[in-house]
């Protein structure tokens, strides 16, 4: 029976040959190759998925308790979103933007320790789910619009020739959707703080501590809250938009990787 491991060295194997895939539809500009592409990133997917609920299986709970189950969930939820854009902009060529986001991601869970651990006391909650899995899909969302917003700062300086018209999508239309994976992951991120909070009030009386983890997230989410005021109330768009977002999601890498790696806090095991 395939287990967790081999299943998610599976995943990778096939995110690392849809990036390669990708590279060489850029290089030799020939569309056909998106079709290998993503039909690779969806069955690594289907792996990724298979050793996450191996993981779940063998652990007794959701892998959503330390680092390595993290980032592995969240590289699953760019795939996800990278599946959903697709198919619902039939954008073929966002494979090429999104198999590093993915394949970044799960190096970084490669490097954390994948052993099973029993839950902390104070993970020993409900609000678990609800907090953890809503960040996945947050952070899986932001790097979409990141990967999106990257697409349209290049997207200006290449030549208008055929390839470029036909399949890279206009700039208008990236900053729509860009624009939408950030209100969905601002939506999602909303949530994650509001859960956190009821959880820090369940489990030490208080509904905020200013924990490092908490002080990051909640700066995350002012980023992006200006994002979408400044968009809605002065019609904020273009490149400046491109560029803020992608700093956005620089923000949400420090939240998750550098405030765990550069400061201690109640949030130290997550």
């Amino acid at each position: 029976m395939l287990g967790e491991k081999e299943g998610l060295i599976i995943a990778i194997i096939l995110y690392v040959l849809a990036m390669f895939i990708y590279i060489m539809l850029f290089t030799s500009k020939k569309i056909e190759y998106s079709k290998y592409g993503s039909w690779l990133i969806r069955f690594g997917f289907i792996f990724h998925t298979i050793a996450i609920l191996n993981r779940t299986v063998e652990a007794g709970r959701l892998p959503l308790a330390s680092q390595y189950e993290f980032a592995t969930s969240f590289a699953w939820a760019i795939s996800l979103s990278f599946i959903v854009y697709e198919w619902k902009y039939k954008f073929k060529t966002l494979g090429i933007f999104v198999t590093p986001f993915i394949l970044g991601v799960t190096a970084y869970a490669a490097m954390q320790s994948s052993e099973i651990k029993p839950l902390l006391p104070v993970l020993q909650s409900k609000w678990l789910f609800f907090h953890v899995s809503t960040a996945i899909f947050s952070y899986g969302s932001f790097a979409i619009a990141c990967a999106l917003s990257t697409i349209f700062i290049i997207r200006e300086r290449l030549k208008n020739d055929e390839f470029t018209l036909k399949h890279l999508p206009q700039q208008e239309a990236l900053d729509q959707m860009a624009y939408k994976a950030i209100s969905f992951g601002f939506f999602m991120l909303t949530i994650v703080i509001v859960t956190g909070a009821i959880w820090a009030e369940r489990a030490w009386g208080r509904y905020w501590r200013w924990d490092p983890k908490e002080t990051w997230s909640f700066i995350t989410w002012i980023i992006y809250a200006i994002y979408l005021h400044v968009r809605l109330n002065k019609g904020w768009k273009n490149k400046k938009a491109a560029i803020y977002a992608i700093a956005g999601f620089a923000a949400v890498i420090f939240t998750y990787i550098g405030v765990n790696t550069l400061l201690s806090g109640f949030h130290s095991y997550l």
